[in-house]
């Protein structure tokens, strides 16, 4: 890095120049804040705004707005002789007289101008930039000086060293993430000392986009800093901070670097001032072309936009219709099967009525006839019960005869003993009495005629007692039979009652099983009604879904038409901006050969000394006596007579004069894409 008073010479020396570029960068600024106004009010009938007049703004123009919010931060040193008044605060007397703190506001002031004008190059001519692209390279000589600035001085056996590579090897400690990194660029074969490796590390930083993280982990750990660096330096001041802050704004541009084939061991880090110090005529001359690249981008990126988001609008409307044509299709097939088990449910729900009025006419029947069958039953079992009853009293009666006349036939039997116990008495004393009076005839006669008498009723006592014992067995059989009849009556009354028991609660059981079935029947019934009041709120719904899926496809249809009056109009608009296109391209090559026909009035080309030259610029090979130097009349740059074998009139000179083969082909392309 150049010392401190190297600085202020360069910048000494360019004040005025600066001072002047700023003052135009300023006029830039405000005319294309009012061309831009006046684009934003006028151009309503060619490009599409938001809903508040105003440009739906994409990332290229918030980037370039940022990029314009970072220059506008940036002051320069003015001249000691200039009013104190008019110092930044930064530039203090106490900060005039440290050359340190000198060193962090150049350093952060050249971190401003490079990362805005890579931001701006990047965002004009594309967001992809590769390692030969100038201010890229002026970047990364810029974070150079910046990483380098205050860092402590080692010892080692060689000599006094200062590496960048211990500081950013801290960062795979504070951040995991960067541990990728930091292995890629060891196993890197052609990196032999750590400043290549730490230009390897910030190539690598900036491609992932994370350059800003890392080195925002890397300020915030001052006490690991402070090994590596004086208590002065950027990353531990103020300033470091700052240009961390700047640096994410180089998230919006991409980088693609070949990191393995450089030699970044050997590269020279020194900044080129003349890349920040233009000429104020060429930028006042590169407002307009600015100003229209930028509105042209803003609107080709609208319009990209716009056919993005119209895109997966019918994308998306295409797959919602898609989705709703299959559902549709589902639907009707759900519908076409509901309508099918309806008309199913009907006809089995009428079969069913049909068998439940069957049903229930038949259990009416069984049941009339069941009734029927009991009451007659009854009937007749009180009919029978009856006669029993009347048998059996008749039977009661009859017994009660029988022992009435038992009693009285036992009473005359014991009569007719006692009757028989006095005739023999009596026997006995006639007996006695004939022994007595066997003497007398008319005595005995008597006694015969008494004896006859006697004999014949007692023959006659004998009979009736033969009669009354016959009577009495004969009552006693009927006794028995009697008995035997009721006993034979009442078990055949207790059979018949109990058949006809077992038959009323079968009966009962029959009933109960009927009633059953019915209330299952009507449960059944009752069921199959509600399953049919739902198949009908289906049926309802899915026709209320098939009206809806009509209207969405009338809603698709009217998109669609939409959408192809879109797609023309953005045809339409692509082929004015392509139109737009050749002819700022034909401005451009105008523009360029007012350039040049200026340059060559003003004698502004750098002509290049030829004892500065030792190589050809083109095929690098070193002038000798039999490899002569030759300049390019366009360039002033110096090549070998094979690289410049070329002729071409230029509008400095009419003759046609040497001009090198980059030059060569560059304003044959002008000449073509431009006859006149």
């Amino acid at each position: 890095m150049a010392s401190s008073a190297e600085h202020d010479l360069a910048f000494a020396e360019a004040d005025n120049n600066k001072e002047k570029a700023f003052g135009i960068l300023r006029l830039q600024d405000e005319k294309a804040n009012l061309a831009g106004d006046n684009k934003a009010s006028g151009s309503g009938s060619t490009v599409r705004t938001g809903g508040d007049g105003r440009w739906q703004v994409p990332i290229f123009a918030l980037a370039r707005k940022a990029s314009e919010t970072f220059s506008g931060s940036i002051h320069v040193l003015p001249k000691v002789s200039d009013h104190r008044t008019s110092l930044p605060e930064e530039w203090t007397p106490k900060a005039l007289r440290d050359p340190m703190a000198m060193e962090r506001a150049n350093l952060l002031n050249m971190a401003k101008l490079s990362i805005k004008g890579l931001i701006e190059s990047a965002l004009s001519f594309g967001r992809t930039l590769d390692s030969d692209y100038p201010p890229l390279q002026q970047f990364f000589v810029v974070m150079e000086h910046c990483l380098k600035h205050g860092l402590r001085v080692k010892k080692s056996f060689l000599g006094f060293n200062k590496s960048l590579w211990g500081p950013l090897e801290l960062v795979e400690k504070l951040c995991p993430e960067a541990a990728e990194i930091s292995a890629s660029v060891r196993d890197l074969p052609g990196l032999k000392t750590p400043l290549g490796r730490a230009r390897a590390w910030l190539r690598l930083a900036l491609m992932q986009k994370r350059l800003a993280d890392y080195l925002r982990l890397l300020i915030t750990r001052k006490d690991l800093l402070s090994d590596f660096y004086e208590s002065s330096a950027v990353l531990l001041e103020e300033e470091g901070a700052v240009i961390v802050g700047l640096l994410v704004g180089l998230n919006v541009i991409d980088a693609n670097l070949c990191v393995k084939g450089e030699d970044l061991d050997s590269q020279v880090g020194v900044i080129d001032f003349s890349m920040y110090l233009k000429n104020d005529i060429d930028d006042y001359r590169s407002e307009e072309r600015n100003s229209q690249i930028a509105s042209i981008l803003d609107q080709k990126n609208y319009v990209e936009e716009l056919n993005r988001q119209l895109n997966s609008t019918v994308n998306g409307l295409q797959g919602r219709v898609d989705n709703l044509e299959k559902s549709n299709t589902k639907l009707i097939e759900e519908l076409a099967i509901a309508k099918n088990n309806i008309i199913k449910l009907q006809e089995e729900n009428q079969q069913l009525r049909s068998e439940n009025s069957l049903i229930l006419l038949k259990a009416k029947q069984h049941l009339e006839l069941t009734q029927g069958d009991v009451t007659v039953e009854r009937d007749t079992y009180k009919q029978s019960r009856q006669g029993l009853d009347e048998m059996y009293n008749e039977a009661q009666r009859q017994l009660k005869e029988e022992c009435q006349l038992r009693q009285d036939v036992e009473n005359e039997l014991v009569v007719q003993v006692s009757m028989k116990q006095e005739m023999e008495l009596a026997m006995k004393l006639l007996e006695k009495d004939i022994h007595e009076k066997q003497t007398s005839d008319d005595g005995m006669q008597q006694k015969n005629d008494m004896i006859h008498r006697l004999e014949e009723k007692t023959n006659q006592i004998s009979a009736t007692m033969k009669q009354l014992e016959q009577r009495l067995q004969e009552a006693e059989r009927h006794r028995l039979s009697a008995e035997e009849g009721a006993r034979r009556f009442k078990a055949d009354f207790a059979n018949k009652a109990d058949s006809m028991q077992r038959q009323i609660q079968q009966r009962e059981r029959q009933l109960q099983q009927l009633e059953t079935d019915l209330k299952i029947e009507k449960e059944w019934r009752q069921t199959l009604q509600n399953d049919l009041e739902r198949e009908r709120d289906s049926v309802s719904q899915l026709s209320a879904q098939a009206l809806q899926i009509g209207g969405l496809k009338q809603e698709f249809h009217r998109l669609h038409d939409e959408n192809v009056q879109l797609k023309s109009i953005c045809e339409d608009q692509e082929q004015a901006l392509e139109e737009l296109g050749s002819k700022l391209s034909e401005s451009k090559l105008k523009i360029e050969d007012i350039k040049d026909a200026n340059k060559a009035l003003q004698g502004g080309q750098v002509w290049l000394k030829d004892k500065d030259a030792s190589h050809c610029k083109l095929c690098e090979k070193e002038f000798s006596i039999s490899r002569r130097k030759h300049h390019c009349r366009n360039c002033g740059e110096i090549f070998c007579n094979s690289c410049s074998d070329n002729e071409l009139p230029l509008p400095a000179s009419p003759k046609p004069v040497r001009v090198c083969d980059t030059c060569h082909a560059l304003l044959l392309q002008r000449c073509s894409s431009n006859p006149t």
